[in-house]
């Protein structure tokens, strides 16, 4: 079709793009003029490509089309009209004008929010849902036949900008696409819209978004989101107005912080380290980010009681020419500012959001040690203010502040643990979003460790963001890579410094024997980081023989490049170590990370959170999640800019062949080790007739040397299991056995005691049919099969026959047999004579429904590196 473009905005360029990428010709593009000499995104775009633009200020005047602008667009000869973001009243001989009519976009689901303030009055108004409609023009306004129409749920802290990006624009500017081929398909359709539910707010503005105070939490905060940035919801504090922005709600107990005053609140607000509470009259409360005051300056809210405290600083000579450097960036910015004074603003000079993007751009560009985000911009919006932030930062004076951790206390083990209990994202601990928590229990008793923060979906999507920020605007990003593992070692060094308190945490939280988790929970763990650290600086592309361009030479060469963003979802059993083994490899590819420990054993992830901040990782490298796993771990699956998903969850099922008698010690390890929970266990043991009878007696007579009980106590061979729900299913397991016919000769209760312990088990006479042979119990259940003297091939093909295959064992004296019986078991790991001995430098994973991929050795580096190919004609 031939196309006019009648709006303006990003929205407008993108629709435009798209549209002349499906093959539709624009015929003319008409937008509004310059503002402060600046030309709208669309205008641009259209201009670039030789596409006739019009700017027209105004259409019509007192009602009247202005005749001379109607005819320059009737000359462009369209077919249809597109006003995809239309701030103009356009009069109908030019919406009727064309062949096919206009179509419109409107954010809302007409009939509901006609009016251009559609989308703050969706949260103003509390909605579900927002959405947006593409309709045919009609003489109304936003009455015409509805084309089509998308919606999306709201999530309960979303705004406007949240709102816009992530629904309303990209999948609005497809709409608009979309609608313009059904036209030209013939197949749109006209569906008059309803006046049921019409509704029609006016369009907001600053005098009318002043804060009623006497409303529940959630009206207040649906009020404030919806004028989220524009026109900003105020209030009157020290008898000046205060906009608000940034608010969410907050389910949690009240936390401590300094009273403020509020004009018409009947409670005051609490400015606490993570923003202003506020409280509604139902007793509620929600939270405030940031605040900006009268003369435009913004400020985190945190900080409202240190607002005035910084004084000027002088400059040197060397900082005067970065802020004339600085001043020639504004005035090229700024073109219609003749003169750049201190006290110009940014933003009263016309910039936008578009601008800071360039202006901070050029900066890191001229100065590449200084690190600048947007929010900087807005903090300080004159240029002396700006300079004087640069410089601060260049100094050092305004370095990060020192991290606050709010500690759970417990003097346990000999020794005083201070375990985090929040969230950590973009290096600081914080509450989630909403406030909320849950129970981390200790398994030995059953008590309540610990009130640990409950990430929400908001919460993720802050992370990731840090991530991402992290990643491509950070100093991680522009570290080199044998600083990187200088951090990486650093960070080794503290969790070995902290072996005995991070082994003491792994214990009352995960119920992993004291000595065990001090060697190898932790041990590992540092010997892992240590591994990968030393790897940071080694990762090499190659050089590639390829046929020559004669005259000229080729040189082709790939590159190892970090992924990005890399989410890792981490289970119960060795919280630690797997935290280690999936994320040294990712950091020392050079990536960051999100991650999520087991929510049932989450400390030892935040105490390393602690470690890393401390190691001087940088904001946003390492994000810590505790919570659900199929709240979070849902969210980090589907998000955007999630570039790697790391999991490990359910555990297969091991295999072993014993063939003598000192085996014995070595099967009891396979099955019995970590009190069975371990991804490597032995789920089932197949044992030769001739010696069956005698290794399930030695067997039993091992069991009853054990020492059953507290985790702490350094005599202690087997521990709680790590949790209430997972003993529980282990008996109902034993039951399973019992019911079909195997032989329970030993255990299969739990131990008569509190917490949360399972007696060591024993099976006998299992068959491959059974329940218990094909699913693993991932607790000390030991399932052992009789096999024929000798028949190796028949007991090969019973071990293979199921979907899993992470490790697999065989003990024998013939060492040709050994070999050939690891050769055809289908598992990534295949123990000789010995089992669970894993090594930081050796890969580990799975075949089958065990995974993919590797953990550990050089192999791991690869899951968190892409390979790029590069040629050179010379």
């Amino acid at each position: 079709l031939k196309l006019a473009l009648i709006g303006q905005s990003l929205f407008g360029q993108e629709v435009y793009s798209n549209l002349r990428k499906e093959g539709h010709k624009i015929v003319g593009v008409f937008t509004v003029p310059d503002k402060n000499g600046q030309a709208d995104p669309l205008a641009l775009s259209a201009e670039k490509d030789g596409t006739p633009v019009f700017k027209f200020s105004r259409w019509r005047v007192k009602g009247k089309s202005i005749q001379e602008v109607v005819e320059a667009y009737r000359s462009v000869g369209a077919e249809l009209n597109v006003l995809p973001f239309c701030t103009q009243f356009i009069p109908m001989d030019v919406i009727d004008f064309p062949k096919h009519g206009s179509i419109i976009y409107h954010p809302s689901i007409l009939p509901r929010h006609r009016g251009a303030s559609a989308i703050n009055w969706t949260l103003i108004q509390g909605d579900k849902k927002a959405g947006f409609t593409v309709f045919w023009a009609d003489d109304g306004l936003d009455t015409g036949p509805i084309l089509l129409q998308q919606e999306c749920d709201i999530k309960p802290n979303d705004t406007v900008d949240d709102l816009y990006n992530r629904f309303l624009f990209p999948e609005g500017v497809k709409a608009m696409v979309e609608a313009v081929q059904l036209i030209a398909d013939g197949k749109a359709p006209q569906v008059p819209q309803p006046e049921e539910g019409a509704t029609y707010e006016g369009i907001q503005k600053k005098e009318n978004a002043q804060i009623s105070w006497d409303q529940p939490a959630a009206a207040l905060h649906n009020w404030i989101r919806g004028h989220d940035k524009v026109p900003g919801a105020w209030t009157i504090i020290n008898d000046q107005v205060v906009t608000f922005y940034g608010s969410s709600l907050f389910d949690g107990s009240v936390p401590s912080g300094q009273p403020l005053a509020i004009e018409g609140a009947t409670k005051p607000g609490l400015v606490t380290k993570n923003g202003l509470v506020l409280f509604g009259n139902d007793g509620k409360m929600l939270l405030v980010r940031n605040l900006q005051f009268e003369d435009g300056k913004m400020i985190p809210a945190s900080k409202y009681f240190a607002a005035g405290e910084t004084s000027a600083i002088e400059l040197t000579e060397e900082e005067k020419k970065m802020a004339e450097d600085i001043k020639s960036i504004w005035v090229g910015i700024l073109t219609n500012v003749p003169v750049i004074e201190d006290s110009t603003d940014f933003f009263k000079s016309g910039a936008s959001s578009m601008h800071v993007v360039r202006m901070i751009e050029e900066i890191k560009q001229k100065y590449s040690g200084l690190q600048l985000h947007n929010e900087d911009v807005y903090m300080a919006t004159k240029f002396a203010d700006f300079i004087q932030m640069l410089v601060r930062r260049l100094r050092g004076e305004d370095k990060e502040e020192e991290l606050i951790v709010d500690y759970v206390s417990k003097t346990v083990n000999n020794m005083t643990v201070k375990m985090p209990y929040q969230c950590f994202i973009n290096g600081q601990f914080m509450d989630a979003e909403d406030g909320k928590t849950y129970d981390t229990i200790n398994p030995t008793d059953g008590s309540i460790i610990a009130k640990v923060s409950y990430a929400s979906v908001e919460d993720v999507d802050k992370a990731v963001a840090a991530a991402k920020d992290a990643f491509e605007n950070g100093e991680w990003g522009k570290m080199n890579a044998r600083e990187r593992g200088r951090l990486m070692y650093r960070l080794a060094d503290l969790m070995e410094k902290q072996q005995e308190e991070l082994a003491t945490i792994e214990t009352i939280d995960s119920g992993a024997v004291y000595t065990l988790a001090l060697k190898t929970h932790v041990g590992m763990s540092v010997q892992t980081f240590r591994y990968f650290a030393g790897w940071c600086d080694k990762i090499q592309g190659s050089t590639i023989p390829i046929n020559h361009a004669r005259p000229n030479h080729n040189l082709t060469f790939t590159k190892k490049e970090p992924i990005g963003v890399c989410a890792i979802v981490i289970p119960w059993n060795y919280p630690l170590m797997m935290l280690a083994w999936k994320s040294a490899a990712c950091l020392a590819a050079g990536n960051t990370l999100v991650l999520k420990p087991a929510q049932v054993t989450p400390l030892t992830a935040l105490k390393f959170a602690e470690l890393s901040a401390e190691a001087g990782f940088p904001k946003g490298v390492i994000n810590i999640l505790p919570g659900s796993g199929g709240l979070v771990g849902q969210r980090l699956s589907e998000h955007p800019d999630i570039r790697k998903l790391g999991f490990t969850g359910s555990t297969p099922i091991g295999k072993q062949i014993m063939k003598r008698y000192c085996a014995v010690k070595m099967g009891m390890g396979a099955v019995y080790f970590n009190k069975g929970e371990n991804c490597i266990a032995a789920g089932r043991l197949f044992v030769e007739e001739s010696i069956h009878d005698e290794f399930v007696k030695r067997v039993v007579e091992e069991i009853q040397k054990m020492k059953i009980g507290d985790p702490l106590d350094r005599s202690t061979d087997h521990g709680p299991q790590n949790h209430k729900a997972h003993l529980e299913k282990l008996l109902e397991y034993c039951e399973t056995g019992v019911k079909e016919g195997a032989t329970l000769v030993y255990g299969g209760r739990q131990v008569c005691r509190p917490g949360f312990f399972m007696e060591p088990t024993v099976f006998t006479d299992v068959e491959d049919h059974m329940y218990i042979a094909q699913e693993e119990s991932f607790g000390p259940v030991m399932v052992i099969s009789k096999f024929k003297d000798g028949d190796v091939e028949g007991v090969l093909q019973r071990a293979n026959n199921t979907e899993y295959g992470l490790a697999s064992g065989v003990f024998t004296r013939d060492i040709n047999k050994a070999l050939y019986v690891s050769e055809k078991l289908e598992a990534g790991t295949v123990f000789i004579n010995t089992y669970n001995k894993t090594d930081v430098a050796a890969p580990f994973g799975g075949f089958k429904q065990s995974g993919f991929g590797k953990d550990l050795g050089e192999e791991a580096l690869h899951e968190y590196l892409r390979t790029k190919a590069v040629t050179v004609e010379y």
